[in-house]
């Protein structure tokens, strides 16, 4: 990796870190008033079922970046892709990105009167693999990178021979080579047409047979725009245009996601000049928006800052979220919300991708655990603000590759605490569901989330220790038997441990996850 990368890299943190740690500042001022001596005391399970808060519109699911971990033959591929399907959620992501451009890129050198360069020898392994695990269920793709040739740069972008060598310098160049965008949008839509019209027909009108006909319901055009190419709202909204056109031409079904931002409070402008149909072509949707979290620790911090850090960060960009939403009620109230990454990067994989390799574990395992109980604090408070799909972040990562934001233990190949937190939510809560209220409690804390769902199947609770110490709720009489199912530090790679409420209380280990489900 060269210096330029390294730093560009550590910026890319630090940007992340330096607009979280702004939420914490503007969020700790103490309130008159507030309990903030009260921690101790045991909080209660108490909860108003006759107080509808809001009817859920709210889908969990997760993104799939696609790494070499993922091809066939990785001692993982089996196991991740066995968890993805079992997992059977809908709206999910799938992104191959940049820092492998032969799995992400189907046409890496400038087509010339002689020959082009399509080739899908990398790409179309994992993409099939995706497609069969999610099989029956809704998905987005994102093909993220545009050839670094479309772009105007001093010497053409080289890139490793290596289909798996990792390279962060793809994505050179400001301005496209074709200001209209119309070579943009002929690349997507022969892309597309790859994969659901069986092939196409390439710039010197030579066809490219792949008896692929899959339907694609759903493509987010490009990805955290706000970091790569460096990209201004005006061009976006012009590339995001061009890039529907072509799809739409090859798949008119298919629906739109835009901005995908990075930093989801970094420029209001994006949001509003996107989502002003004036600024768009006639007839290009506005179907969704999409952008992203993460909280972003210091790195001296240890499990005792994380219980801190993570949630308030949280709030953070949930108070973002909320400006998000008033500017698309304002210019385009039908738009949909997708909150497609949602995790946690720990400062130690900058490390490792600065380094360019990967060094001894050091995640420790409770982590997981509050990175689980991260993504169940965001889905409900997310849900409360009726946004539509909320997608953890990520299936796979290992280290030299965001070890803290996988799904799946990479030492072994099993889901982890953190895939078992979305499954124990996917499988218990759906749109439809009544989210209730609580009842007041004059005392106690706000260390265990409470929320109440009215479901179909019966009154359930999702208990969310937010903590890294055991905390013990006391439960009503309407909950005294109910069966729990919880994801702790005890339950590790496994799934969620099963039991009932006995004695009237819970007991929730650090950072626990528990649905109760009233008999």
């Amino acid at each position: 990796m060269s210096s330029k990368t390294g730093v560009r890299v550590f910026n890319f943190f630090i940007r992340r870190s330096a607009i979280s740690c702004l939420s914490v500042v503007l969020l700790s001022t103490t309130v008159p008033g507030s309990p903030i001596f009260a921690q101790d005391a045991q909080q209660k399970v108490d909860i108003d079922w006759a107080k509808t808060v809001i009817v859920s519109k709210s889908t969990p699911t997760l993104q799939v970046v696609t790494n070499p971990m993922l091809n066939p033959g990785s001692p993982i591929h089996d196991g991740a892709f066995s968890a993805l399907k079992s997992l059977g959620a809908d709206y999910v992501r799938y992104v191959p990105w940049l820092p492998y451009p032969k799995i992400a890129v189907a046409e890496l050198e400038p087509p010339t009167k002689e020959k082009t360069s399509w080739d899908f020898t990398y790409i179309d392994p994992v993409t099939k693999d995706f497609l069969a695990a999610t099989d029956g269920h809704s998905t987005i793709v994102n093909f993220s990178t545009i050839p670094a040739w479309m772009f105007k740069t001093d010497t053409p972008v080289k890139y490793p021979d290596d289909p798996n060598q990792v390279f962060w310098d793809y994505t050179k160049g400001t301005e496209l080579r074709d200001p209209s965008g119309k070579e943009l949008g002929d690349y997507f839509g022969r892309l597309v047409s790859w994969y659901t019209k069986g092939g196409f027909t390439d710039e010197n009108g030579k066809r490219h047979e792949s008896g692929n006909h899959y339907k694609i319901p759903y493509w987010e055009v490009l990805n955290e725009v706000d970091f790569e190419h460096n990209t201004t709202p005006e061009d976006y909204t012009k590339r995001y245009d061009a890039i529907v056109e072509g799809i739409h031409k090859v798949s008119p079904d298919t629906k739109f996601m835009g901005i995908a931002l990075a930093m989801a409070g970094g420029n209001p402008k994006y949001y509003e000049y996107f989502l002003n149909p004036k600024n768009h072509k006639a007839g290009i949707p506005l179907d969704f928006i999409s952008f992203h979290f993460y909280a972003s620790p210091a790195m001296d911090e240890t499990l005792d800052g994380w219980q801190h850090s993570f949630f308030n960060q949280a709030e953070g960009f949930l108070a973002t979220t909320r400006f998000i939403l008033a500017i698309r009620d304002r210019l385009s109230p039908t738009t949909k919300t997708d909150t497609d990454e949602l995790g946690v990067i720990l400062p130690t994989d900058g490390v490792e991708i600065r380094a360019s390799k990967a060094m001894p574990d050091h995640i420790p395992h409770r982590y997981w655990n509050a990175a689980g109980a991260l993504y169940g604090f965001l889905f409900v408070e997310l849900s409360k603000l009726g946004v539509d799909v909320i997608g953890e972040s990520q299936l796979v990562g290992y280290p030299s590759q965001f070890p803290s934001v996988s799904m799946i233990d990479y030492n072994n190949g099993k889901p982890n605490a953190r895939y078992w937190v979305l499954k124990l939510i996917k499988d218990n809560f759906h749109p439809g569901d009544k989210l209730v209220g609580n009842k007041e409690q004059k005392d106690g804390s706000s260390d265990v989330m409470v929320q109440g769902f009215i479901t179909p199947r019966g009154k359930k609770v999702l208990l969310i220790n937010k903590t890294n110490t055991e905390k013990t709720m006391k439960v009503g009489s309407d909950l005294e038997n109910a069966a729990l199912l919880t994801v702790d530090e005890a339950t590790g790679d496994d799934e969620p441990r099963s039991g009932k409420v006995d004695g009237g209380e819970v007991k929730m280990a650090p950072f626990a996850v528990t649905v109760l489900s009233a008999h």
